[in-house]
């Protein structure tokens, strides 16, 4: 399919009331409102397609950017790749998810997530802290550095509450990604989450809820999957 090809089809399987709702999630314009159902039929007739998902994402359009992320190799994004999608990541969908989950398999994730933390720009932020998060829940203990993802912990008990709204949110899943997917610092994460104590994030009326790190690493613990990690993020 040719990118002229794959707007098409995604205008046509526009819906206003998805419009309605994603715009309440931070999701901006242009975009036709289609449910990830229909952009993973996309997907699979796709696969994966290196070129085309570069300019899927160039079109600015929330949609195809997101498909972007489903059918590109992670491992073919160069550095300014990933620089690129993660300055045109506006949307929340974009820079909590898609950009994250691609930087993440890539082979510049670690690098460009802790260059993206230090910006002033709240959606580059959170896409690093995204991209941390996810790296925890990809890669084997061994090939992640302890001591970097130990002080990251500190720098989220000093920084959350005067940071930004999705910044804030998207710390908060980092402490829980660390205490559910890196058994040693399990611990760790659950001393930061008490110090931390309840985090507020605006979710602009939806019905999104925060959620309360130690209640959620404690269920992982007790349902056994402390430290399992996952496959693939993308979904």
């Amino acid at each position: 399919m040719t990118v002229t090809e794959i707007m098409a089809d995604l205008q046509a399987h526009g819906s206003e009331s998805i419009k309605t709702i994603l715009l309440k999630h931070g999701v901006k314009e242009p975009f036709f409102g289609v449910k990830i159902e229909h952009l993973k039929t996309i997907q699979k007739k796709v696969k994966k397609d290196y070129p085309l998902a570069k300019e899927l994402y160039a079109t600015g359009n929330a949609d195809a950017m997101y498909l972007a992320g489903l059918v590109t190799d992670d491992t073919k994004m160069t550095k300014a790749d990933l620089q690129t999608w993660a300055e045109q990541a506006l949307s929340n969908n974009i820079n909590e998810y898609t950009v994250p989950w691609v930087a993440a398999g890539s082979n510049y994730g670690f690098e460009l997530a802790m260059e993206w933390i230090d910006s002033e720009q709240d959606h580059i932020a959170a896409a690093g802290w995204s991209t941390l998060g996810n790296l925890s829940a990809l890669k084997a203990d061994s090939e992640l550095d302890m001591d970097t993802y130990r002080a990251l912990l500190t720098r989220v008990i000093e920084n959350i509450h005067t940071a930004g709204n999705r910044v804030r949110s998207r710390m908060n899943i980092f402490v829980i990604n660390v205490g559910c997917y890196i058994t040693s610092l399990s611990n760790e994460a659950m001393a930061a989450a008490a110090q931390i104590g309840p985090v507020y994030v605006d979710t602009n009326g939806t019905s999104c809820k925060v959620p309360d790190a130690i209640d959620y690493i404690n269920k992982v613990k007790d349902r056994g999957s402390l430290g399992k990690k996952k496959k693939t993020v993308k979904c």
